[in-house]
């Protein structure tokens, strides 16, 4: 779902990519490490921004909206500047003065979060509408997307896609690919149903099949269950709480909102067990807590109504998360959405004010909440090719429990 990305994840995405290489290219030294791009003045982080600044970006902003303060002009100035000419994104352009070209890898979760986040702000209209025509015109035949147009569709692009237009004012079920799927037929393709063994994982939903089969993984089933809903990952606190249930056996659903029930209830359930998810990282052979996918099902369930399915985990999360989330504004971002779609105050979260701190990584907002600051939009000549070869280890590796890294959502450095 929605956090995704890090510059981590795709070297994992690397490692197993080349893993894969050709034995006649066993011999070839590799790249040079070429040095880190400089951080700019508006962008959130000091960690190299090359695969996830525009999604750390996306979600410091809309963290800081719900928080109730203002984003600094700079740092709205620093994502608006990133879009291309024709309306994508991609993860992180150094140059943003420089026209996007053939070079220019475009992403759709950087721009679905992007949409987000400017749509939120308000004020962006223009930028907001070519990036929405942009994740239109790259929707594959099956009616959904992959993280890099041109590749198969993905569950966690797919949802995180379909999101973003909901949030951008589209009707998901309106938005068809030329062969006449809807944008909600590339989604629920991708979902567990009652014929699934183990019967637990009935109702998740999977990152992209392997041998013909989908594996349940919890990164795809939290950013789908948002969603089937059409919801953003701004989740305002619901007024009521229900408990969640298990995909509805024999009878299934083909319909988006029994297919985010189903989500829920496999998130539920999951998290019953230790109040938290697990992942096994590559090159390890035993799980590890997943802080970063815990929250985003905090945030899914939340959406849902069912808070206090998500209750254990919030309280894991508040004694468990200050470690993964310092001086990283993707992941305090994420607690920070994660508070609020639950009514916790996000600044006495297990003893520390989330909102401080990501503040301390970025520019600092506008004293009080305003009207949405209006950044003039900044167009880039040229159209990017989407086509690189080496991203899809991305898909390989979430498909292997570590979706959230790596399915656009970006955004967390570690587990």
């Amino acid at each position: 779902m929605n956090v995704r990305r890090s510059a981590a994840a795709l070297a994992a995405s690397a490692v197993l990519c080349a893993g894969a290489a050709p034995a006649a290219l066993a011999d070839t030294a590799p790249p040079s490490p070429s040095a880190p791009p400089v951080i700019p003045s508006g962008l959130f982080g000091k960690a190299d921004p090359t695969y996830d600044g525009v999604w750390r970006q996306s979600v410091a902003l809309l963290a800081q909206r719900t928080a109730g303060a203002e984003p600094a002009p700079e740092a709205v100035r620093w994502l608006v500047a990133q879009q291309c000419a024709d309306g994508g994104f991609a993860s992180f352009r150094a140059d943003a003065a420089k026209a996007c070209d053939a070079t220019t890898v475009l992403d759709t979760n950087a721009t679905a979060v992007a949409v987000q986040a400017l749509r939120t702000l308000g004020g962006q209209d223009a930028t907001v509408r070519k990036a929405v025509d942009w994740l239109k015109s790259v929707q594959n035949a099956d009616g959904g997307w992959s993280y890099v147009p041109g590749s198969p569709s993905e569950g966690s692009s797919t949802s995180l896609v379909i999101s973003s237009l909901a949030v951008a004012g589209e009707k998901p079920a309106d938005v068809k690919s030329k062969a006449g799927k809807s944008a909600y037929d590339g989604l629920l393709s991708f979902q567990l149903g009652c014929a699934t063994e183990p019967a637990a994982d009935r109702g998740a939903f999977g990152y992209q099949p392997a041998d013909g089969k989908l594996a349940a993984n919890a990164d795809a089933t939290a950013a789908a269950a948002l969603a089937a809903l059409g919801k953003g990952i701004v989740v305002e606190p619901a007024g009521t709480d229900t408990p969640a249930t298990a995909l509805a056996c024999p009878a299934g659903t083909t319909d988006p909102a029994g297919a985010a029930r189903g989500a829920a209830g496999y998130l539920a359930e999951a998290l019953k067990k230790d109040g938290r998810l697990t992942a096994v990282t590559p090159g390890a052979d035993q799980p590890t807590a997943d802080t970063g996918n815990t929250a985003d099902a905090v945030i899914a369930l939340a959406a849902a109504g069912h808070r206090q399915s998500a209750a254990g985990a919030l309280e894991w999360l508040k004694g468990n998360s200050a470690e993964w989330s310092k001086g990283n504004p993707a992941a305090l971002g994420t607690l920070i959405l994660a508070a609020h779609a639950t009514g916790t105050d996000p600044k006495a979260f297990g003893g520390t004010d989330l909102v401080s701190a990501l503040n301390a990584t970025g520019p600092a907002p506008q004293a009080s909440k305003t009207d949405a600051t209006k950044v003039e939009s900044k167009d880039d000549a040229g159209s990017g090719n989407q086509n690189i070869w080496w991203i899809v280890g991305a898909g390989a590796a979430a498909g292997m429990g570590i979706g959230i890294l790596l399915s656009g959502r970006r955004k967390k450095n570690q587990l």
